[in-house]
């Protein structure tokens, strides 16, 4: 093997190495908040409310008394990307027994009404831009990465929450217990 690509094969190496050290340390960065963060968290997630695609309102309050799963995302996230799919799948899948994901978004509203449209996403999707970062901090996510999701049962209490891309048999594991 040349000189060169014996140093193009450790970059590539050391490239991969590094991007699965931050993978791996982005899934344990979820922070686990005391009962009373969680509890202003809520209250923050309840008493305010985001515009839909189409600009219209949408307050939180709305979906109380169902089992949510609220996912913070952006359209140029792939680990967003992948997990979509499996939120459409979960939500046409246990809809009518009381869930109900809410997809934030942290873009602009145009770029998200497209991809709305283009995936098919069937949940509530609202923009949030600066908003939801806020929003991400209060409910557990100080570092403002993407994917973030929450998932509350119907009394309206967090009962878990994930930093980086999630599964959907992590999500049916947490959920079927709470429908």
């Amino acid at each position: 093997m040349s000189k060169f690509g014996k140093i193009a094969l450790y970059a590539v190496i050391a490239f991969s190495a590094m991007a699965a050290g931050f993978f791996f340390k982005a899934q344990q960065l979820t922070p686990q908040l005391s009962s009373d963060e969680k509890k202003r968290g809520i209250e923050k997630f309840f008493s305010s409310g985001l515009p839909d695609v189409r600009g219209d309102m949408q307050p939180f309050s709305q979906w109380q008394g169902n089992v949510l799963l609220v996912n913070f995302w952006a359209t140029w996230c792939a680990p967003c990307q992948e997990e979509i799919p499996e939120f459409i799948q979960a939500q046409e899948t246990y809809r009518d027994k009381g869930l109900v994901l809410i997809g934030i978004a942290v873009d602009q509203p145009d770029r998200v009404a497209s991809f709305s449209r283009d995936f098919g996403i069937n949940y509530p999707v609202v923009v949030g831009e600066l908003d939801a970062f806020s929003l991400a901090e209060a409910m557990g996510n100080p570092q403002g990465a993407l994917p973030f999701t929450v998932i509350l049962n119907r009394a309206g209490e967090i009962v878990y929450s994930h930093l980086g891309r999630i599964k959907i048999e992590e999500i049916e594991k947490i959920i079927k217990p709470l429908l």
